[in-house]
């Protein structure tokens, strides 16, 4: 039996049809060494971005089931597209969308999870000889609706099927060869590192790093799943994201991240009583608005603020609910700050080395930036400061940590 590789391309590897053309020719490099090819594509460009100003001119507030079908049908052009290419070099391919391959997900449209794959029909297009073109971001639901899976959803597409398929390798291909120390764009003097742990990645996508989607890093950690990310625009290694990597046992910080898409909500003047805070939260988790960072002022007055962060994305809708829960248990004004960004560093090194919390915090004072609320775990710090600091953040921990 043929090895069997899955294969991600990012939608600026597909940007326009010169692009498409050169993966339709990567992969038939790859079919041609003599691997089964499951492709899984993203949207054109910034297709996805257009579609969603598109919606936004008909209707500020649109029905997230119909914003699914909208989105959805950018992945379908590019498979197509990539098909039409493969054929053009006389191989034989085929395109799918989620649906259609068996991604079974939840009712929970923008943001479903995956339920199951049923994966038959990829396996019987396997056999016959077929490279196997999927469309990223997308599954079904169990009443036959059209569901996607959150920003950056493509990534999720290739591992989930990689873990279902039990593939040999999972390559991740994007607009950069690979996961580096901080962002370049920002910091030039970033590094490219050679591998990483799960957890390291996991932290790093969570808290900003854009390369890959954190839900796609759960399920390769859960199933045990080795990823390469790479560049489709060169042929250089990148980096591999594995469960254990032994050299970095030694390093301290592993890298530095930067998130500018959150908003920090902040509620006045709380009543100070039990309950109250498990009643703002429960309603912001029915109505599907994920919190992340938390903070409760101490109270000497029988009230408190409470302030927490969320997907700039999910502002307004958060904003919405916390309105009418902050009715109900008789609190005070609504604050909505999103001149907000998260700097965070994370490392395995942490685990064994104090002093990396002083040392953050050194950085963001020496360089007169305030922090309004920090959040830790084993493997990571991180802080809201304001936007306007995020890039100078960035480049004095990077400097600091020694990361150039």
């Amino acid at each position: 039996m043929p090895k069997l590789i899955v294969q991600k391309f990012g939608g600026s590897s597909v940007a326009n049809v010169e692009r498409i053309q050169k993966v339709a020719r990567r992969v038939v490099g790859y079919k041609n060494k003599g691997y089964n090819i499951v492709v899984v594509v993203s949207a054109l460009g910034d297709t996805t971005d257009e579609l969603i100003e598109l919606a936004g001119q008909i209707t500020s507030d649109p029905s997230e089931r119909e914003m699914d079908m909208l989105l959805s049908t950018g992945e379908q052009i590019s498979v197509a597209l990539l098909a039409m290419a493969i054929h053009k070099l006389g191989k034989e391919a085929i395109s799918f969308t989620g649906g259609q391959v068996g991604i079974m997900t939840d009712g929970n449209y923008t943001k479903a999870r995956i339920t199951r794959i049923e994966a038959d029909n990829i396996r019987e297009q396997l056999k016959k000889g077929r490279i196997v073109i999927v469309a990223g971001f997308q599954g079904v639901s169990s009443n036959q609706d059209i569901t996607t899976l959150g920003r950056g959803g493509s990534d999720l597409t290739a591992v989930a099927l990689a873990t279902a398929l039990q593939a040999n390798e999972c390559e991740i291909y994007t607009d950069v060869e690979g996961i580096y120390t901080t962002d370049p764009r920002i910091e030039p003097k970033a590094r490219m590192i050679k591998a990483i742990t799960f957890d390291e990645m996991l932290e790093m996508a969570s808290l900003g790093a854009q390369v890959m989607q954190p839900r796609s890093i759960e399920v390769a950690k859960k199933f045990n799943m080795p990823l390469h990310v790479r560049s489709s625009f060169s042929q250089k290694s990148g980096t591999v994201i594995l469960k254990e990597v032994t050299r970095m046992e030694d390093a301290l910080i592993t890298g530095i991240t930067l998130n500018r898409n959150e908003a920090k909500i902040t509620v006045c003047d709380v009543p100070d009583r039990p309950g109250g805070a498990a009643k703002l939260f429960k309603e912001l988790s029915l109505n599907g608005v994920s919190v992340d960072m938390i903070v409760q002022n101490v109270s000497h007055t029988r009230k408190t603020d409470i302030s927490f962060t969320v997907a700039k994305t999910n502002a307004h809708k958060a904003i919405k609910v916390t309105k009418k829960a902050a009715a109900r248990i008789g609190a005070g004004d609504i604050i909505l700050d999103e001149n907000i960004a998260r700097v965070g560093v994370v490392g395995i090194g942490m685990k064994s080395h104090p002093g990396v919390a002083a040392k953050m915090f050194d950085t963001l004072a020496q360089n007169r930036i305030n922090i309004e609320m920090i959040s830790t775990s084993d493997i990571s710090i991180s802080c809201i400061i304001q936007k306007k600091f995020a890039e100078k953040a960035v480049r004095s921990l990077h400097k600091n940590f020694g990361l150039g």
